[in-house]
């Protein structure tokens, strides 16, 4: 198997001690086991983010190191599908807070935890709070669509809002794009069963200001909330390539990002 650079777990404790004399920014993957529809696998979230990140170290050598994904996430809401595996809110804040400070601990101080699942993300913001509040490392956390806003929703076909939420016409574009053998096309279908609302919806792209969250089999039996019929392996592949593009930019202005010293005003 090819040794590759951009993996921590590809290095040795004395190299990885090396590396940190560089302050490379160490990314964190993480996703989840859930249903994704009729037509897209489990793996949908850990697959997407997994593969925007590797690119986005492939194409900053020496700038970023790719820890192993954590693949499972908070899934309470998701339990009634078969085959998804959920983690506790609490157990996965620990957990993910355990992994950030073990880097800082070696020394690293620029960690960003890549999220390719929605619900991690009230959990990751505490992570990435409790990790700079606790540690001498900065740490941010992000959701993979809040990176390309602009191209997204200037591709997008799916009604606003609700049209791109969970296996999507987003997911399954990116997903079509990066391995379009595994998507069940003929398997897609359009379900948009949230109750009609003026505060409350779901949507990747135009959060709701309301955040609620119910049982996801009270409004949709599929699996899907959203329209992934209008999905396309173009729109995935310029999806991408934008992320991609938008990760290595954050990366850069992370790493440069100055930060001032505290001071005690009591």
């Amino acid at each position: 198997m090819e040794r590759k650079h951009y993996l921590y777990q590809h290095h040795t404790w004395p190299e990885l001690r090396e590396r940190v004399k560089d302050q490379p920014v160490v990314i964190l993957p993480i996703g989840s086991v859930e249903d994704h529809g009729r037509h897209l696998p489990l793996d949908t979230d850990n697959f997407l983010i997994w593969s925007m990140c590797e690119a986005a170290a492939q194409k900053a050598p020496g700038e970023i190191l790719l820890l192993p994904q954590i693949p499972f996430g908070f899934e309470t809401h998701h339990m009634d599908f078969p085959g998804t595996i959920d983690i506790h809110m609490e157990h996965l804040l620990h957990f993910v807070l355990d992994v950030t400070k073990s880097v800082a601990h070696h020394g690293f101080r620029h960690i960003l935890i890549a999220d390719g699942h929605g619900s991690n993300m009230p959990i990751l913001d505490l992570v990435a709070r409790r990790t700079i509040l606790e540690t001498e490392a900065t740490c941010g956390c992000f959701i993979w669509p809040s990176l390309a806003p602009d191209l997204i929703n200037k591709l997008r076909e799916s009604p606003v809002p609700g049209g791109m939420a969970h296996a999507c016409e987003l997911e399954t574009s990116v997903y079509l794009h990066v391995d379009g053998a595994r998507v069940q096309m003929d398997k897609a279908v359009k379900d948009m069963n949230l109750p009609p609302s003026q505060f409350i919806w779901l949507d990747l792209m135009k959060g709701s200001p309301v955040l609620y969250m119910d049982h996801w089999t009270r409004f949709s039996r599929s699996g899907v909330v959203g329209d992934p019929t209008v999905a396309t392996a173009e729109k995935g592949k310029r999806i991408f390539e934008a992320v991609v593009d938008a990760l290595v930019a954050l990366v850069r202005e992370f790493r440069a990002r100055p930060r001032r010293e505290r001071e005690n005003l009591h």
